[in-house]
């Protein structure tokens, strides 16, 4: 019964020629979720035509994305643009270890560097969180390979916290407010249910990332860029906040099909509007914003699409 079975199910494959594509994201209460998942409704809307089938994975994020694209357990993953230098190049957490097979398929939005506290923990600069209970993020995430770099550049050390948390960026909020942190780390696009989360269940600031310690930071590492969080995005967060981030991008190995990765992009490009439709961040998003900072050479899908289309010369 089994043998027959499985050679059902594989004649039925070889009769349709679907492709499944999964990707990778990272917290379901973060930005990178719902962007896969915003991806996916679009590549799907067109599978009957394409034979392409999209699903969308919860993941530890970043690190994890790429590690697990390189060993083909994920075909895409939504990655910040300081991971993939680093992938590309073999340093921080890949030293040593350069993910050659590593591809940019197209950039997404603005990701912000972000040091949520509780207010009553009086967190007004970075130099503040020494002593402190401080959420650096989980073992493999953007989160905590960006904290680490930081901290190293200004000579702060875990050893100088009170407590070092290692949650994943979904457990931060109601750490924060059940008080077993003082405060949290957080690459992600603005605005965010992480942070509302946070925000509507206890008072919360937002530490400004900023002076001459950052500004030398950000001239140092060149995949880093300067921004403001808003003011109004969050309840109680009257002003706006400087600090720096990095830009969210869709990447992928050289092995997945080209047929795949011009499938994924022309289903975005093509509804374009649509697609930024489907969550605040993408505001600001452009159909040019789309091929900067990437720090991977483009996978030959996406070149075939973006040049076909004259993005690219």
């Amino acid at each position: 019964m089994k043998k027959i079975l499985i050679f059902i199910f594989t004649f039925n494959l070889s009769i349709f020629g679907t492709e499944f594509i999964t990707i990778g994201t990272g917290s379901v209460t973060g930005t990178y979720y719902p962007t896969g998942g915003a991806i996916c409704k679009l590549v799907n809307k067109y599978k009957k035509e394409t034979k392409i089938r999209c699903s969308v994975e919860a993941t530890d994020a970043s690190v994890y994305n790429i590690m697990a694209i390189n060993e083909g357990e994920l075909d895409f993953g939504i990655v910040q643009s300081d991971a993939v230098y680093q992938a590309i190049n073999g340093i921080g957490k890949f030293k040593n270890a350069p993910v050659e097979k590593l591809r940019s398929v197209f950039s997404i939005y603005t990701e912000l560097f972000t040091l949520v506290t509780r207010k009553d923990a009086n967190i007004h600069s970075i130099d503040d969180i020494k002593g402190k209970r401080i959420n650096i993020g989980n073992t493999g995430s953007g989160n905590e390979a960006t904290s680490m770099t930081l901290l190293n550049e200004l000579n702060i050390k875990t050893s100088d916290f009170s407590y070092v948390g290692r949650l994943k960026a979904g457990e931060a909020p109601n750490a924060l407010r059940d008080n077993l942190i003082d405060g949290y780390f957080y690459m992600v696009g603005h605005p965010t249910a992480n942070i509302k989360d946070a925000a509507n269940s206890t008072d919360i600031d937002i530490t400004p990332l900023n002076g001459k310690k950052i500004d030398a930071f950000i001239n140092k590492n060149p995949y880093y860029i300067r921004g403001v969080i808003p003011s109004g995005l969050y309840k109680g967060l009257n002003k706006d906040v400087p600090t720096f981030g990095v830009k969210a991008v869709l990447v992928t190995s050289s092995d997945v099909s080209t047929k795949a990765v011009y499938t994924l992009v022309k289903a975005i490009l093509e509804d374009f509007e649509h697609f930024k439709a489907l969550h605040p961040v993408y505001k600001y998003i452009t159909k040019e914003s789309l091929l900067e900072g990437l720090n991977a050479p483009l996978h030959d899908g996406a070149l075939k699409y973006f040049k076909e289309n004259n993005f690219i010369k």
